[in-house]
């Protein structure tokens, strides 16, 4: 008898993107994308006095005045841990991973400036110079990884894997940007005295470093006192997490350094539990007696427009520009086509734009919901226009079978 040459059932390919849920990069992704539309339900349904009163409702056993809701503690405090693992990440890839060195660093660099500068540029393009829109600025800026990577990561093997070490590295490069950003630019009132002591405890931590020492414990302790000092400070408390992180040794007993240990044991915890609980606390916006006229508002549109716009001109320009000039050249193995469709991507800006967006309209509920309508739509369009581009533009025959078909 011939062999048979099995053929993957219909119910496998119409369900394999289900699947990849649970067998891939694409699990974080997608569960943003759910929570995302959990919160959305929740502030749109008979539980949103509940969903409101649940995030923002007084906590009067907090130790901490400034953290008098749920949310604050959320944004403030459980974001740092998000924080610490971004810092990680980037000592380990500046150190010893995909940026350690100089030519390595060219084309994420120069993709990921250009794709935080040209959505800024078209953000304020389109709010025209409102002085009071204008903080909203580095809104669009940000790309967020888990999304991107989730959706890239449904595309199975189509994709080459030169494009998803490009984009996870434009990524971290682009989180490196936003932490700068929220640092320099949504930074309160500076409090000497808390200053001053949060330096004490990073040189404390530093001393640590240069000692070698390889226990979690002391950097751990010091790195909550650093929080609580940063919080106090005027910087936005969750810096503390990203420079807590830098001064982790890249030392370790064995084949493993503190570092790779210590992301690789919280990062689960960051992805699955961390972001996702920020995301519902941040994500639901109420659509009560909201019509086209809010929705296509200067606010909403230009972040949606910074982000599925200006980040595919702006990285996609950055790479055809560094590839013809000879800087840097182009993913191995990527199309042009394939290129532009990660480009696209990048403009998922889930996490890292709803928190830049709380910080630059605290206190104004109305403007924080529009930069809401403005980056879930930025967000949505560009997954789902960046994913279909790269489905149609596959040209590698060999890898078209998914590998969430058995």
């Amino acid at each position: 008898m011939p062999e048979m040459t099995e053929r993957p059932s219909a119910f496998r390919l119409v369900f394999a993107p289900v699947r990849a849920l649970f067998v891939s990069d694409a699990s974080a992704g997608i569960l943003l994308i759910l929570v995302a539309a959990a919160a959305m339900l929740a502030a749109n349904s008979p539980l949103a006095g509940e969903y409101e009163q649940l995030f923002y409702g007084k906590l009067p056993w907090t130790p901490i005045p400034k953290l008098y809701d749920l949310h604050l503690w959320i944004n403030d405090g459980l974001m740092a841990v998000f924080f610490f693992v971004v810092g990680l990440e980037v000592k380990r890839e500046w150190i010893e991973g995909q940026l350690s060195t100089a030519h390595s660093r060219r084309l994420p660099i120069l993709a990921a400036v250009a794709g935080m500068a040209i959505p800024a540029l078209v953000y304020v393009g389109v709010v025209g110079g409102e002085g009071e829109l204008m903080r909203g600025w580095a809104i669009p800026a940000a790309t967020d990884i888990a999304f991107a990577m989730g959706v890239l990561g449904l595309l199975g093997n189509r994709c080459p894997a030169s494009l998803r070490l490009f984009l996870l590295t434009v990524a971290i490069v682009d989180d490196i940007g936003a932490v700068l950003v929220i640092a320099l630019f949504y930074t309160a009132n500076i409090k000497l005295g808390w200053l001053a002591a949060s330096g004490a405890v990073v040189v404390a931590m530093l001393v640590l470093n240069k000692m070698r020492v390889a226990r979690f414990w002391p950097y751990i302790l010091l790195a909550i006192v650093l929080w609580y000092c940063v919080l106090n400070s005027g910087i936005h408390a969750t810096i503390a997490g990203v420079v807590a992180a830098l001064c982790i040794p890249m030392v370790g007993p064995d084949d493993q350094t503190m570092v790779e240990r210590m992301e690789h044991g919280l990062a689960p915890w960051s992805a699955y539990l961390v972001v996702p609980v920020f995301g519902f606390a941040n994500a639901g916006v109420p659509l009560a007696g909201m019509g086209m006229e809010q929705i296509l508002a200067p606010l909403p549109l230009a972040i949606a427009a910074g982000l599925f716009l200006g980040k595919q001109v702006g990285i996609f320009a950055a790479i055809f520009a560094a590839d013809k000039l000879g800087f840097a050249p182009r993913p191995d193995e990527a199309s042009w086509t394939e290129i532009w469709g990660v480009s696209i991507l990048c403009g998922i800006g889930f996490t890292m734009s709803l928190f830049i967006s709380g910080l630059a309209f605290t206190g104004q509920q109305l403007l924080i919901n529009e930069a809401k309508i403005g980056i879930l739509l930025g967000s949505l369009i560009s997954a789902v226009v960046g994913y279909a581009i790269l489905r149609m533009s596959a040209t590698h025959p060999d890898d078209a079978r998914s590998p969430y078909i058995d």
